[in-house]
């Protein structure tokens, strides 16, 4: 009976690692390929930047979109249903993008992609902590994390040697054996429980019935807030960040991108091995965001002595960046069985999603004062917001989730 349970773990964490690296892969993958792939489609100049903050929020609209969706769908059909949907939709989204000719069509493709990408984190990370033993959940998600985050080092490198379409379809591709792959995964017990219950299951307005538990969710979603500032504004506009710092050689976004994702692989590991050491989730957090606030201002202010130690920011940027496993896992402790699947797909997603008003902003602040207090404009609301949410937050470490929340 254990070697089973011990197998069926290892089958999950296997699978939902792949599934992270997959999905990484193709989120970050418009991030790095962003001024090839647009500048191949017609776009100069100013429209690489407007058209690459349009692009990148209709990905995003889409993962906000599709947070909702299969949270529901993981809800009320099963894990594996959200898994295999959302897979196969921006597994064919990606290879779809490979052959788009027009800028129209390559924003509807990137919020089909964001629709489907929405699913694979929320399913995988529930299904993970409700079959872990609760005093090794962290360590869990924290391999996970630290896998997927190699999804984007690899699209950074394999975006230097091919061409972008060829990057898409390669995309769509890992994702449709990924789908062949699904079909070994089980469900998690605790799901099956659940179904004999009177309760409210798959009711993402349930969250906003009682004033205590939308605190909660809200406070959840903004502390992870500023890992994708760091991605989505300043890693992704990064060679224009090069330009404002009047570099000689400009910066590459895919080098950016391997080496903040390298930092966010480091960083996983140190929050999630520091959570399990000392115990504490939200202590934790609260040190990452603190970090991430000095990282920032260097990377604003002191950025100066060359691509070389931009590069090094870039890194320490995802260092500090690198407190998701720790976010991930607290969002999925913070709920009971009957609603964790609609929080713990819709919260990161919606982290995710902040990168719409972020990037909004930042576009509109960018001509009166520059991109660089721009950023750091942006930067500090998102900071200010994180480190307020995560002081509200009630300490989860060794939490038990065999509970439901009554309506």
């Amino acid at each position: 009976m254990e070697q089973n349970t011990n197998r069926n773990i290892a089958i999950v964490l296997i699978i939902s690692a792949l599934g992270y690296f997959v999905d990484i892969y193709d989120l970050i993958l418009f991030s790095i390929v962003r001024i090839p792939s647009l500048q191949e489609l017609g776009a100069e100049g100013n429209k690489l930047f407007s058209d690459g903050v349009f692009l990148l929020n209709m990905q995003m609209l889409g993962i906000l979109v599709g947070g909702i969706l299969w949270g529901i769908i993981a809800d009320k059909k099963s894990r594996i249903s959200a898994l295999f949907g959302s897979i196969f939709a921006f597994s064919i989204a990606n290879i779809a993008n490979g052959f788009v000719q027009d800028i129209p069509t390559y924003a509807l493709l990137r919020f089909i992609a964001g629709v489907g990408l929405a699913g694979e984190l929320g399913a995988g990370i529930t299904l993970f902590p409700e079959i872990m033993p609760k005093e090794f959940r962290t360590y869990g998600t924290m391999i996970i994390a630290i896998i997927g985050i190699f999804g984007a080092i690899f699209a950074a490198l394999f975006a230097e040697l091919f061409q972008w379409r060829v990057a898409y379809l390669v995309g769509g591709g890992l994702g449709i054996l990924l789908i062949i792959m699904r079909f070994s995964m089980y469900e998690a017990g605790l799901f099956s429980s659940i179904k004999f219950h009177n309760v409210s299951r798959s009711n993402f307005f349930l969250l906003f019935k009682d004033k205590k538990l939308f605190l909660k969710y809200l406070y959840s979603i903004a502390i992870g807030v500023p890992i994708w500032y760091i991605i989505g504004v300043l890693i992704t506009f990064s060679p224009e960040f090069s330009k404002a710092f009047k570099f000689a050689v400009p910066v590459n976004a895919g080098t950016a991108v391997l080496f903040c994702y390298l930092g966010l692989a480091f960083g996983d590991f140190i929050s999630g091995s520091l959570s399990q050491i000392f115990k504490t989730r939200k202590i934790i957090i609260k040190g990452f965001i603190v970090f991430t606030t000095i990282n920032i201002v260097i990377f604003l202010f002191f950025n100066r002595f060359g691509i070389e130690f931009f590069y090094v920011m870039c890194f320490f940027l995802g260092v500090s960046g690198g407190y998701w496993a720790v976010f991930v896992t607290n969002a999925a402790e913070q709920f009971g069985n009957n609603i964790r699947p609609t929080v713990t797909s819709t919260a990161p997603n919606f982290v995710r999603g902040a990168v719409v008003p972020a990037t909004l902003l930042f576009q509109y602040l960018a001509s009166p004062v520059g991109i660089v207090y721009s950023a750091l404009f942006v930067g500090l609301i998102c900071i200010l917001i994180a480190y307020l949410a995560a002081r509200n937050l009630e300490e989860t470490y060794g939490k038990d989730l065999n509970y439901m929340e009554i309506n």
